[in-house]
């Protein structure tokens, strides 16, 4: 896989700044960029989107809305605000897609969530429409369902796009959560059969991880599930960017430079 072929996520790299993010993606002439919010929290978005333009990467997508669950009215409603601006914020940046991390509360049971997330979903898509902005739910992994997502296989995820079924409504999948899905191949066909598939991502899951959440690893770590669900994801007629999404106290403490080139290294063979 050549550089071109990837696109990096801001918080793959969080030293960087998202002006340091933009510089360096472009300088190794990687294909585009996904941006997380925390990147650009207090930037003037303005200058943002010029510096991406100017750049010739590929926007991908803000991520991340979501978080759409609550015991109370308030909280839920709250939420919806907050992905409203986050809407806002990728119509400035030029971005055409939002990640969804759906939300879980702890004390309600699955079924709730999964129809609180329904519901913010379907409250939002106005506004996606009047943008033009697609929304991807992600679904992780399970051991992040008791606060994180309800959302926790591509199963649920597939089942949930299909009950909005709205075409600006769809998945973007993850290697590190989805690897361990038995009917893997299936539920990609079926993802991509009904249009859904809107995002790849990868890195990978380490059983012997040190953070359940910021100890992920490059291809060629870990299960090393990655050249297998590419080659399930490229079947499917999956033709967009390779989105790398890597949480890692370790890499996060060397060299960015070094990483990066640590990133194109481990995906040149893909």
């Amino acid at each position: 896989m050549t550089p071109s072929q990837l696109a990096v996520h801001t918080f793959t790299n969080q030293p960087w700044s998202i002006h340091e993010c933009i510089e360096n993606y472009a300088r190794a002439e990687i294909g585009g960029i996904s941006i997380w919010r925390e990147t650009i929290a207090e930037q003037d978005l303005k200058k943002v989107r010029k510096h991406l333009d100017d750049s010739g990467l590929i926007p991908v997508s803000l991520v991340r809305g979501g978080f759409f669950t609550g015991k109370t009215i308030s909280g839920r409603t709250d939420s919806i605000a907050q992905n409203l601006a986050a809407l806002k914020e990728a119509e400035m940046l030029g971005l055409p897609s939002i990640v969804l991390v759906c939300g879980a509360t702890i004390g309600q049971s699955p079924e709730e969530n999964l129809t609180q997330i329904e519901e913010g979903i379907r409250a939002i898509i106005p506004a996606a429409e009047s943008a033009n902005i697609r929304l991807s739910i992600e679904p992780l992994h399970p051991m992040y369902a008791a606060d994180r997502s309800a959302v926790a296989s591509l199963r649920d995820a597939n089942l949930l796009a299909q009950r909005i079924n709205h075409p600006l409504v769809g998945i973007a999948i993850d290697t590190f959560h989805v690897w361990w899905e038995n009917n893997l191949e299936t539920e990609i066909k079926t993802c991509a059969e009904h249009g859904h598939l809107f995002a790849f991502h990868i890195c990978e899951f380490k059983p012997d991880f040190e953070h359940f959440l910021l100890d992920r690893g490059l291809p060629g770590e870990g299960v090393n599930a990655t050249p297998r669900i590419l080659r399930l994801v490229r079947e499917s007629g999956f033709t967009g960017l390779t989105e790398v999404e890597i949480f890692s106290r370790k890499y996060w403490a060397m060299n960015q430079h070094d990483f990066l080139q640590k990133i194109l290294t481990s995906t040149q063979d893909l």
